[in-house]
Parts: structure tokens; C-alpha cells; sequence
């Protein structure tokens, strides 16, 4: 189904288009424009995620002081009741962090307002509107649930309490255990980043289909965070720092463009892919990728690990072309999200998909209280078989 135009997404857009930079548009914007008109934490600074969670639901440009509401609605918003941290403590910390994320995620299921609604009778036009609490409700929420279970499973369960000083993004980080003012404005980037796109890809899709079905915002969300498990979407990021590690090992971190060169070609022949280049609907090199290039150059122009991306960004584009198999072989956003998480300190590499789940709940939700608003019926595709599909081509064949 790559490409067939089947559904409706306000909040976002892949725009291909050569005839203006082409990339991701939340709301019609680019990053760069967002960057520039979108509030942030300090002058200069990256925008905060409420800022963008204001545009994806609004489709307006927020002023600092509506950021700094939904900041303080987030806040007021963000108890998480107790039995949802029973329901994790059942599993065994080797779970992996996506799978108790998940059983979190549904634990806090018992608090929807739509379903409490819909039990009782509500007028369809109304479904918006505890749609719109749950959204919310739940966005508040999944920083302390992730954060609980990263301190779980890695610092032996020491935690560290919200801190109302802070926003979203930082106080997320603060929660994972990072005070350093430099990974507050990296998490900013990276949710604002992650937070939409568009809805064909396998976790906003499922979020919209569980959604159609009037399943309330916490199973549909819960849903779509399964599909970001899968390693052919939510897990590129680690994959890709896996490899550059596996380079890194075993030719140096100091080599030439042609050592490179020589190291990308025998991963080609090997059958294996080169992660981190490529993209479904883009042609050119992902914004995303871009805008954490220039975090990087400015925050850690001399990591090792940020020159080898470098490296990687100047040599592999042209082998991958020279194949003549490739329709984009330019980085996309998962070619430097772990290089900067690392050097940060966030090392534990099964749990970036976990982060990537926190920040695509400021898209998918925002997409899902505008599908209950516009009354969008319940998602039927039609199926066939393999026999229909064999008459059907026999039937055109003599036709």
C-alpha cells in the first residue's frame, strides 16, 4: 500500500516537492520556519514541544504566553495513579522497555474520559471533546510512566521526582536523570522533531484505525506504540548507532573518505543495507537530519561519533547512487538521533524507541481528537485473495 492516497491527516504533511525545499510541513511549516516562529525556553533555543503540540491541535502559530498555558495544563494534568505503577512492577525488569510501556500506557486506560462518556450516551458531535481531555491526559502522563521504567531497568529503580519548574521536554529529562541544560534543549528538538509524520507510517496509521473504531485515545495510542516496536520502524535509530559502532571498531574513527568507502561497499555485498540512508516518500536529505547536524555542530563539532556521521553523510550518498537501485540515498532522521543521545549520556539503546513513543503522542493524538471532531467513519479496506488476484490478472490478460 507504499503511496496510495487513502486517508485524511491535518497535522502534518511529507512534502516531496522540488519545487521548494522539500521535506516534513507540521501545519504547513517546515523545521526551520517552527524553529523561527515557534516559542522556546530561552532566545535562540530550540522550541518547546507544547508549542508544538499547540500548532498540531490548533493549526496556529502560539504565542509564549499559550505556550506557557499548556505547559501549566500539562502540569496539572500529570498525577499518574498508583495501580499503573503496580501493573509495571509485575513484569520482570527484563522486559523490554517498549513492552512495559505498553502495559503502562493501558493501565492508565481505567482514567478515560471517552469511555466513561460513551458508556453513558454522548451525542457523536460531542465525541471530541473527552477525546480531547484523554489526549491531553495521556500526553501529561507518558513522561513520568517512561521515565519510571527507564529508572527501573537501569538505575535500579532510584527516582527522581517532577519538577514544576520545568517544561515538557525538560522535566522529562529531568525525570530520566539528566540535569544538564544542553540534553534539556536536545530532548526539546527531539520530541518537536518526532512528535508527527504524517499518518501513513505504521504507528500513526494504527493510532487512526484503532481510533476509527471509537476505541478511545489510550488503546488506539497503545496500539500505534506496538507498531513503533517493530524493527522496521521505531527501531532504525539504535540500529543505526549499532552499525557506526561496528565501523568504528573495526576500522578506527580516524579514517579516510576511501577507507569509508571500501567498508560501505563490503556492507553492501554482504547483503546487508546501509542503515540510516533512505527514506519512503522524501528524495533529498530529511530536514530532521539536518536540524540535529546543526545541534550537533554547535553543542559537539569535535565527537568522534558525530565526525564518522559526517563522514558517512559525505561518502555513502554517492555509492548508494551509483547503484542505480536507491530513489533516496540521503540520511534520514535516524542517522543521528543515538550519536546525540549518546554523547549525552543516554546510552541504553533498547530503550530510544521508548522516547520516540513519548514524542509521537503529541502528532497522533492531536490527529486523533480533529478524526472524532470530523466524524470520520470507521476504516474498512477491501481485502482479496490470492486466486482473486490471479483471475483478475488472467481476466485482463485476454481482455
Amino acid at each position: 500500500m507504499r503511496g496510495i492516497k487513502g486517508m485524511v491527516w491535518e497535522t502534518s504533511l511529507l512534502d516531496p516537492d522540488e519545487a521548494r525545499p522539500p521535506g516534513i510541513r507540521f501545519r504547513g511549516l517546515s523545521i526551520p520556519e517552527c524553529q523561527a516562529k515557534l516559542p522556546a525556553a530561552k532566545k535562540g533555543g530550540e522550541p518547546l514541544p507544547e508549542g508544538f503540540l499547540w500548532l498540531l491541535a490548533t493549526g496556529e502559530v502560539p504565542t509564549k504566553e499559550q505556550v506557557d498555558a499548556v505547559t501549566a495544563d500539562l502540569q496539572s494534568r500529570s498525577k499518574v495513579p498508583g495501580h499503573v505503577f503496580d501493573v509495571i512492577n509485575a513484569l520482570p525488569k527484563t522486559a523490554h522497555p517498549m513492552t512495559q510501556l505498553t502495559a503502562g500506557i493501558m493501565a492508565l486506560q481505567t482514567q478515560s474520559e471517552f469511555a466513561k462518556a460513551y458508556e453513558t450516551g454522548l451525542n457523536k458531535t460531542k465525541y471530541w471533546e473527552p477525546t480531547y481531555e484523554d489526549a491531553m491526559n495521556l500526553i501529561s502522563r507518558l513522561p513520568e510512566v517512561a521515565a519510571y521504567i527507564y529508572r527501573r531497568i537501569y538505575k535500579g529503580g532510584e527516582l527522581h521526582g517532577a519538577d514544576p519548574n520545568l517544561d515538557y521536554a525538560a522535566n522529562f529529562a529531568h525525570m530520566l536523570g539528566f540535569q544538564d541544560d544542553i540534553m534539556h534543549e536536545l530532548m526539546r528538538l527531539y520530541i518537536s522533531i518526532h512528535s508527527d509524520h504524517e499518518g501513513g507510517n505504521v504507528s500513526a496509521h494504527t493510532v487512526h484505525l484503532v481510533g476509527s473504531a471509537l476505541s478511545d485515545p489510550y488503546l488506539s495510542f497503545a496500539a500505534g506504540i506496538n507498531g513503533l516496536a517493530g524493527p522496521l520502524h521505531g527501531l532504525a535509530n539504535q540500529e543505526v548507532l549499532r552499525w557506526i559502532q561496528e565501523v568504528v571498531a573495526e576500522i578506527g574513527s580516524d579514517v579516510t573518505p576511501e577507507q569509508l568507502a571500501d567498508y560501505v561497499h563490503k556492507t553492501l555485498k554482504s547483503g546487508k543495507v546501509v542503515p540510516g540512508f533512505g527514506h519512503a516518500v522524501l528524495r533529498k536529505t530529511d530536514p530532521r537530519y539536518i536540524c540535529q547536524r546543526e545541534f550537533a555542530l554547535k553543542h559537539l563539532p569535535n565527537d568522534p561519533m558525530f565526525k564518522m556521521v559526517s563522514k558517512l553523510y559525505e561518502v555513502v550518498p554517492p555509492i548508494l547512487l551509483a547503484g542505480g537501485k536507491v530513489k533516496n540515498p540521503y540520511p534520514n532522521v535516524d542517522a543521528h538521533s543515538g550519536v546525540l543521545l549518546q554523547y549525552f549520556g543516554l546510552t541504553e539503546q533498547n530503550y530510544y524507541t521508548v522516547l520516540f513513543g513519548v514524542a509521537r503522542s503529541l502528532g497522533v493524538l492531536s490527529q486523533l481528537i480533529w478524526d472524532r471532531a470530523l466524524g470520520l467513519p470507521i476504516e474498512r479496506p477491501k481485502s482479496m485473495t490470492f486466486e482473486y488476484i490471479e483471475n483478475y490478472c488472467k481476466s485482463k490478460a485476454t481482455a
